[in-house]
């Protein structure tokens, strides 16, 4: 699988309207699931105005997908640095220079913002924009899905409770 990461990540806007795009997991742990974004970006906003999401894995190859639904926190400023750090330099140049979600005003705008950031950073480290950051999806819900004959799929639905998970197995 060339991007086994890559996740859809489902958020709402005004309360109302659902929005699903794929990022790339970067990091999970006890506390959750991580990626990172631009937060003046759609997502971004979104996810500040509505702290809640959904994320989906789906691996065809293996007929297995993975569900997570819960709240979301930004990850601390240390983790976004350590982060932003271990991406290329070309990537960290971008985080400043693209407009995350906005129109481009010319094809070639984002070449020209790119270069405008490579000379102003030239010869020194790249910083982490103060707009640029991590997101956490704690899980509340884990469901895990795996492709049977006749569509008699297994189904296992992890609740979180105070005390720990609840497991259950659905119907297909």
């Amino acid at each position: 699988m060339p991007e086994p990461n890559a996740m859809s990540l489902a958020t709402v806007e005004n309360g109302k309207q659902p929005s699903v795009r794929i990022v790339l997991l970067k990091a999970f742990d006890e506390r959750g699931f991580v990626f990172y974004t631009n937060f003046e970006g759609r997502k971004g906003r979104q996810l500040l105005a509505q702290p809640r999401a959904a994320l989906c894995f789906f691996w065809p190859f293996l007929d297995t997908q993975v569900r997570v639904e819960g709240s979301v926190t930004k990850v601390s400023d240390e983790e976004a640095d350590d982060y932003f750090a271990s991406r290329a330099r070309l990537s960290q140049i971008g985080a400043w220079a693209s407009k995350q979600s906005r129109p481009l005003e010319a094809p070639s705008a984002l070449d020209q913002r790119v270069a405008e950031y490579e000379k102003k950073f030239e010869g020194k480290p790249v910083p982490r924009p103060a707009f640029w950051s991590g997101f956490r999806v704690a899980p509340e819900r884990i469901e895990f899905w795996k492709g049977k004959p006749n569509r008699l799929h297994e189904r296992h639905l992890y609740t979180r409770k105070a005390d720990g998970w609840r497991i259950e197995t659905l119907y297909p």
